[in-house]
């Protein structure tokens, strides 16, 4: 894995604060204060923390499956797994990358993963995510790019050459650039659970 722990920790310790008020024109018998709440029609809403531990350790192992044919996941101890989970649950960066960095190695003469787990949201669309197989490097030994794996799997999201930019593609709520490798993504700007998640919005008018 590339050392590039300044990208890793901005990733890492970013947050969006989200709080909710009462439009100041909206009439109301007393004083609404502001609410931070969960939006319960839009996102499941885990039944606890042992079932949201399990979902993310489902989602680890399949990212696993993906680039290493699990056998990084399967070679870690129980207390390996429970010290990747309580990194991530208690915000530990160190705690959490001192085994998270093992997903994310690759034998020296390979250019990267065997395949990259990503998904990718559209708001235009009620499919809930696509997710295909996508290998990192190029027949030829060229390492594909985000474009690339955009023109293959979500072409609509890409301006023509000659037309107007229509969407924004966005991980962690930055827009890289269309060439930069796949690989480095996924080391760098994967979720948590080892997936990129790559959202495909409208891009702003205003």
């Amino acid at each position: 894995m590339t050392d590039d722990k300044d990208v890793l920790r901005d990733v890492w310790f970013g947050r969006i604060p989200t709080c909710f008020t009462l439009y100041q024109d909206e009439i109301t018998e007393r004083e609404a204060e502001p609410y931070y709440s969960f939006p319960e029609k839009d996102l499941l809403h885990c039944p606890s923390k042992d079932a949201i531990e399990a979902h993310f350790m489902s989602c680890v192992k399949e990212a696993d499956a993906l680039k290493h044919k699990s056998q990084v996941i399967n070679e870690m101890q129980k207390k390996d797994h429970k010290q990747l989970w309580m990194g991530l649950q208690n915000d530990r960066f160190d705690q959490f990358w001192a085994i998270n960095r093992k997903l994310m190695e690759y034998p020296a003469e390979e250019n990267g993963f065997r395949y990259i787990p990503f998904r990718i949201y559209q708001t235009t669309t009620e499919r809930p995510f696509i997710q295909k197989l996508f290998r990192p490097v190029a027949a030829d030994g060229q390492l594909h790019t985000l474009g690339d794996l955009l023109k293959e799997v979500c072409p609509s999201a890409l301006a023509p050459e000659d037309g107007e930019k229509k969407n924004q593609v966005m991980i962690h709520g930055i827009e890289p650039m269309l060439e930069t490798p796949l690989q480095w993504l996924s080391e760098h700007l994967s979720y948590p659970d080892n997936f990129l998640h790559i959202s495909i919005i409208p891009q702003p008018t205003d």
